[in-house]
């Protein structure tokens, strides 16, 4: 077996094997969101009339989800119930959430579902079938582009993202039964656009990579019809892990932990193109914190799509957050530089294991070895080979920068 145990690209590879989701689970969550869908335009829906849309939003429509850390955790499905023929001027965020949950109830009696509707703080929750693992969050929603493309046109940001925007609700805010032009703001389909604008023309290339070998196979597919998770590129790929990372280092201290926006926002923003996994990983390492700015008072890492909302606000009054989050940095640059310098698969394992964990980390080393504990063990590293993928990060901490140009 011709296998170079010394190549962290191919350790890397068979990390993300490990964490991806199964195809069907995508399926399944494509599924879900349609069936309510479907649901609520059905002749005897109560809001059929507002026109509703039903869209994905999260790390499943990123293409970023990651299996659960253990078989008694469920996938979150985040979705987006739009009312397109409603404004704020027509009533408050409580009557938007009541009208959806009036709808949620219905499907859920007519699905049999089991387990009863849960309300969250912005959304409707339906939990499946035990055997389902799966969870689907329902936001209700307002198209909001006129509003957020005059908001950002008024102080000269970049408006491009702002015609998917929409307006959401939360029973948290003082406001939530009043009928007020104030609502939270958020734009998933935006983000979601800014975030394949990041990686598109490496998408693109990859697409057009598996179309034409299904087509060599005798299958009829084409670019245009290939979903983007079927294609899993570098930046998706060093997201997955990073995030799998700080969840087993922060297993312990969840209230901590640092969110999954911010590692996707910081990574995206650093990814240059790189065509391999381990150069995305080691340039988002590097990069990632040159993306966090400081006004003098608080730290920012603005929404790309709405300079206004703050990922990081919660760091000013939790300052534990921030703290959190450089540690994490910190360890992460300290575990990937190990495992790019280890001279064999066992080594690599060895390094990642305490933060990627001991199954997933073994597995890896199993699948590029083919599960030969001897050539997992083996040593021999070329000196070139390691030191191309030994990466160098600088020691001194990093002081954010000021903000340019939003609050």
């Amino acid at each position: 077996m011709n296998v170079h145990v010394n190549t962290i690209e191919a350790y890397l590879e068979a990390l993300v094997a490990g964490l991806e989701i199964p195809e069907h689970r995508y399926d399944q969550a494509d599924r879900s969101f349609k069936s309510f869908g479907e649901w609520i335009h059905r002749e005897e829906s109560t809001v059929r009339r507002f026109d509703p849309q039903v869209y994905c939003q999260g790390s499943f429509r990123l293409g970023t989800a990651i299996r659960p850390l253990t078989e008694d955790e469920e996938y979150d499905v985040d979705s987006v119930c739009e009312f397109r023929l409603l404004t704020k001027q027509d009533l408050s965020q409580f009557d938007l959430k009541r009208l959806l949950e009036v709808e949620v109830n219905s499907y859920h009696d007519a699905q049999n579902m089991t387990k009863p509707v849960r309300e969250g703080n912005r959304c409707w929750i339906l939990d499946y079938a035990d055997g389902a693992q799966f969870h689907m969050d329902i936001v209700a929603a307002l198209p909001n582009a006129a509003e957020q493309k005059r908001l950002l046109e008024a102080v000269m940001h970049d408006a491009r993202w702002s015609e998917t925007a929409i307006s959401i609700t939360d029973r948290r805010l003082p406001n939530y039964k009043a009928r007020t032009e104030y609502w939270p703001r958020s734009n998933p389909k935006g983000y979601s656009n800014w975030f394949a604008s990041r990686q598109a023309e490496v998408l693109l290339r990859r697409k057009r990579a598996k179309v034409e070998a299904l087509n060599r196979q005798g299958f009829r597919a084409s670019v245009e019809d290939m979903p983007d998770f079927k294609v899993k590129t570098p930046l998706q790929s060093a997201i997955m892990i990073l995030k799998r990372h700080r969840d087993n280092m922060f297993a312990r201290e969840p209230d901590v932990r640092p969110i999954s926006v911010i590692i996707t926002t910081l990574a995206a923003h650093a990814y240059e193109g790189q065509e391999t996994i381990s150069g995305a990983l080691f340039a988002i390492l590097q990069r990632m914190d040159q993306f966090i700015k400081h006004d003098g008072q608080k730290y920012v890492i603005a929404n790309p799509t709405d300079p206004y909302e703050n990922f990081a606000d919660k760091w000013q009054e939790k300052p534990e957050k921030a703290d959190a989050f450089f540690r994490w940095l910190h360890t992460a640059r300290a575990d990937f530089a190990a495992a790019a310098q280890a001279a064999s698969a066992q080594e690599m394992a060895d390094a990642l294991t305490p933060r990627m964990g001991y199954r997933l980390s073994t597995n890896a080393a199993d699948r590029l070895t083919g599960g030969n504990r001897l050539l997992r063990a083996a040593t021999g590293a070329s000196a070139s080979g390691a030191a191309a993928a030994a990466p160098s990060f600088a020691n001194a901490a990093r002081q954010p920068t000021k903000p340019q140009g939003y609050a």
